[in-house]
């Protein structure tokens, strides 16, 4: 068993300059000779980890071969453009604005959502707002079955349990959002040549926290071996507005504000990148838990969150399968 006097917050402590540096000289690399691309295009989100991502290609590259795409739907806050904006001129790169509200009409995805909703909320429709909610899972045992907070136009709000029925439909409907700005993002790299920089970061990328053909489809990766709190490291060294580095991590998806903290992680993601981090290298419950700011128990239940997650998105990180034809011919 590892020494528990080992473990504390620090242990995610880097040095950002160095970091830095070596994560611009592999953008070059990639970008200019593996991929013989002229440049990257980063959809900006107005978060943290599309901000250094794209702050990063700059430092790499230069200016004038990063382009930031700024993707707002009917939904998005209006942080997320205001910052997607500040970023991109702080750093002097191009950028496009594409709403993409209409092309997700079309597809339906307002509409699919809005009725998967109401396979719990029969009355949902105009002038109500949503978001997904995990469970409890962390200060008691349970199923991790979501639940839908709902705002009712005279301002009530309940919390209703979400069939898998339910549940499904609602995050197939909402995934058109990353999957229709991963088109967009690969139409600009096909128009100027470039490659896409993904934004995910460590915790992000092992536990899934993204859509596949959407979020989860780059040519590089340049901060997926980072965990958020040293994305936030990089921020304060790469200079990014001091409301970057302050705002908390969102969906950015749902007509209600959401953390990814109640949509998806369970925890703080400080806290759950010092469980990811604990559990890797070894560490019971019982040491790593005074570090975190959780009881031995709750940080087995952490153990066991990431577990199920890991499992889970083994789909998502699959490469398509690819057949023997001569396997095939021999068992027919």
């Amino acid at each position: 068993m590892t020494d528990a006097r080992q473990f504390s917050a620090a242990v995610l402590k880097i040095d950002a300059p160095a970091v830095s540096a070596r994560i611009e000289a592999q953008i070059r690399g990639v970008v200019l000779h593996r991929l013989r691309r002229r440049g990257v295009v980063v959809g900006l989100s107005g978060g943290v980890d599309s901000s250094v991502v794209a702050a990063l290609a700059v430092r790499a590259l230069g200016a004038n071969r990063v382009i930031g795409l700024l993707m707002p739907e009917a939904d998005s806050s209006s942080d997320s453009l205001r910052l997607g904006r500040a970023v991109a001129d702080g750093l002097r790169i191009r950028y496009v604005v594409e709403d993409i509200s209409e092309t997700l009409r079309a597809v339906g995805c307002y509409r699919r959502r809005d009725d998967a909703i109401r396979l719990a909320v029969p009355e949902y429709g105009e002038g109500y707002k949503c978001k997904v909610v995990l469970p409890d899972v962390i200060d008691r045992d349970a199923y991790s079955v979501s639940f839908l907070t709902i705002l009712a136009p005279s301002g009530e709000a309940r919390r209703v349990r979400l069939s898998a029925e339910a549940y499904l439909g609602i995050v197939a409907a909402t995934n058109f959002k990353q999957r229709v700005r991963k088109m967009l993002e690969y139409y600009y790299a096909d128009r100027f040549r470039m490659a896409v920089a993904g934004t995910p970061n460590l915790l992000e990328h092992d536990q899934g926290f993204f859509v596949k053909n959407g979020d989860g489809s780059a040519d590089l990766k340049p901060i997926a071996h980072l965990y958020k709190s040293q994305v936030y490291q990089l921020a304060a060294h790469l200079d990014l507005p001091a409301e970057i580095q302050r705002r908390a991590p969102t969906t950015d998806t749902y007509p209600l504000e959401q953390s990814q903290e109640e949509f998806y992680f369970g925890l703080s993601l400080l806290k759950m990148d010092l469980c990811v981090f604990a559990k890797d290298q070894g560490f019971a419950p019982e040491d790593a838990a005074p570090a975190i700011g959780l009881t031995a128990e709750q940080t087995r239940r952490a153990y066991a969150l990431i577990d199920s997650k890991r499992e889970a998105a083994r789909y998502l990180h699959a490469e398509p399968m690819l057949f023997d034809s001569r396997a095939a011919e021999a068992n027919v």
